[in-house]
């Protein structure tokens, strides 16, 4: 029997389009001049020109009708390039909202991944600073607040629009309960680590051309033996986690009740093939961006290359949802069972 892991016909499609598009409009010169906000009101004005935001929403309300697996080949674009734009946030809310002008992208939404503390404040949404709708949970209720985005963002590592969001101010709307937003996190988590997969993969282009043009003792130091076991770990770390990213969105857009048989290394549901997917790239884009980073020297934390901004996406990127080790111990209980007290 023979495994087709290749994208197919359309998602080459896409891949190539958004590439294309990705790499004459966004530039790291666009990163750069982003920052510290991290967004590109003209950048995200060019997506909604090309139907971007509307592509995973039905087409029965004007959206594309894409599935998770063509949206996973847009996000791993978008994070090569590092766009300062909330595609991903917006590519996952829209899941649940059948507005028009969020179908468009005229109004920028956003999922807030953790549920409101008790001053009913959502903590450092991720795009919190410039949508214009949350989505997320609130006590035992699924809402969608449209509010006006305060426009401002703490500093972070990652120059992230992160905001607190209200979920009890604004226009306020109950979606349904808490449980429903399982997929959309789980939408989140998928389209994420395509992303964190794209950075991994910039990173590693970065590095391999950086240790082919830097000379020492008259010979680039891409020759020394060191130098290529280092890079040569790469590929797999990549290409894991590009795979199993591809699994989860497949896996969710089958819609069946999956499996959870680490014992045959049968898993095949979506929910934990996201959170795997998740934990798996964070790790993969920290090693790619670290060992680039590295074999930069100490142009490696200047700020005229490019390595560290891709460094600095991987693990502010990575945070966004909480430690990476809590998403680890949260998945080992769904697939081994619950830590005794």
């Amino acid at each position: 029997m023979t495994v087709d892991l290749g994208l197919s016909t359309d998602q080459e499609a896409i891949a190539d389009l958004f590439g294309g598009f990705f790499a004459k409009e966004s530039p790291t010169t666009v990163a750069r001049a982003a920052e510290p906000f991290g967004f590109d009101a003209g950048l995200w004005a060019k997506l909604v020109e090309l139907g971007a935001p509307g592509m995973g929403s039905p087409v029965g309300i004007g959206g594309g009708g894409a599935s998770l697996s063509d949206l996973v080949v847009v996000a791993e674009a978008l994070g090569r390039a590092i766009a300062p734009v909330p595609l991903i946030e917006h590519l996952a809310a829209a899941l649940l909202l059948t507005d028009a002008d969020v179908v468009a992208g005229e109004a920028i939404a956003t999922v807030a991944v953790r549920p409101t503390d008790a001053d009913g404040l959502w903590r450092l949404v991720p795009a919190g600073a410039v949508a214009d709708v949350v989505v997320g949970v609130d006590g035992d209720e699924l809402v969608a607040v449209r509010s006006e985005p305060p426009m401002v963002a703490p500093r972070n590592h990652a120059a992230a629009p992160l905001a607190d969001r209200s979920a009890r101010t604004g226009q306020r709307t109950v979606l349904g309960p808490a449980v429903e937003f399982v997929p959309v996190l789980d939408r989140w988590k998928v389209l994420t680590s395509a992303a964190l997969v794209g950075i991994a993969d910039a990173a590693m282009a970065l590095g391999v051309q950086y240790v082919m043009d830097r000379q020492q003792f008259g010979v680039p130091i891409g020759s020394f033996q060191a130098v290529q076991h280092g890079l040569a770990d790469l590929p797999v770390m990549i290409d894991g986690g590009r795979l199993l990213t591809h699994k989860a969105a497949w896996a969710i857009d089958s819609g069946e009740v999956g499996i959870n048989d680490w014992a045959l290394n049968d898993i095949t549901d979506g929910s934990t093939l996201a959170s795997m997917a998740y934990v798996f790239t964070t790790d993969g884009a920290a090693l790619a961006t670290d060992r680039s980073l590295h074999y930069h020297g100490g142009y490696g934390f200047s700020e005229e290359y490019d390595i560290q901004l891709y460094y600095r996406r991987a693990r502010g990127w990575s945070l966004v949802l909480d430690d990476p080790s809590v998403e680890c111990l949260a998945l080992a209980d769904r697939l081994f069972g619950a830590r005794e007290a």
